[in-house]
């Protein structure tokens, strides 16, 4: 079990000392890292997974022309990479077509490439939350455009279905693992990683598969509840998870932990 202890203080610089292995790269890398440095930590950027076409491009394609032609009174978005890959198509939202985020990094996400959004869960932020609002707020049949990873189960669009709606549900992007390199699989084995954060169940099974051997003191932190349920089925002990599905509260609920030991972590 894990042998960090929660601690109620809390100084300007509260993860100094620690590396946090930060599991994936690009901009959302980039922009974790800079928050871990303020918080005096050392970012260790090793991206476990990324992110490829859909091998039904076509299928996307037909439904992007659709969505911007006005066909769906509602978008969903379950993940920034679907942001990413409506911007990468320069797809124009109609106004009358209102998008469902899926947390509140997904709706940033959208709100930074200039799509508004008309609907964050307010409990629950999983697809299953989402729906369950959709279906109060939407008590009449609507058209429902789903985008989703290929490895992401259907479910919004068979909840959304079975309450009546008409919904389509597209794969957008797939999601592939990225192998470590032999240095970052060292320093995991070795303890000088002393947190990672498991942002998603795909990198969750990442950090399953390609660390078989994670010491007791690596704290192993979970974006949510739902993230920290996908990565316990994986099999790792999650130890740390943040109350809110946001990358702020990630950080700030490991900044709640005492490092573990005072061992050079820079040693080769």
């Amino acid at each position: 079990m894990i042998l960090m202890t929660a601690t109620e203080s809390k100084t300007e610089r509260p993860l100094d000392g620690w590396r946090v292995l930060v599991p994936r790269g690009g901009p959302w890398g980039d922009g974790v890292a800079a928050s871990l440095r303020a918080q005096g930590a050392v970012p260790v950027v090793a991206p476990l997974i990324n992110f490829a076409p859909t091998t039904d491009q076509e299928t996307l394609d037909a439904a992007l022309d659709r969505l911007q032609s006005g066909h769906y009174d509602w978008l969903t978005v379950t993940s920034a990479t679907t942001v990413d890959v409506l911007f990468a198509h320069r797809v124009e939202v109609p106004r009358k077509t209102k998008i469902a985020a899926v947390g509140e990094t997904t709706a940033a996400a959208l709100q930074a490439v200039g799509y508004e959004v008309a609907l964050v869960p307010e409990l629950d932020n999983s697809a299953a939350g989402m729906a369950e609002q959709m279906i109060a707020l939407e008590p009449d049949a609507r058209r429902v455009l789903s985008l989703r990873s290929e490895i992401a189960k259907p479910v919004l669009s068979v909840m959304l279905t079975e309450a009546g709606h008409d919904v389509d549900s597209v794969i957008a992007y797939r999601t592939v693992g990225v192998p470590v390199t032999e240095r970052i699989r060292r320093d995991v084995e070795n303890g000088r990683i002393n947190a990672i954060l498991i942002t998603s169940g795909s990198v969750a099974s990442q950090v399953r598969e390609q660390f078989p051997e994670i010491p007791d003191t690596t704290l192993l932190a979970a974006i949510g509840p739902r993230t920290a349920k996908d990565a316990r089925k994986a099999g790792l002990p999650i130890a740390a998870i943040a109350n809110k599905q946001t990358v702020d509260a990630l950080i700030d609920t490991v900044s709640h932990f005492t490092l573990p030991h005072a061992a050079d972590e820079f040693a080769p």
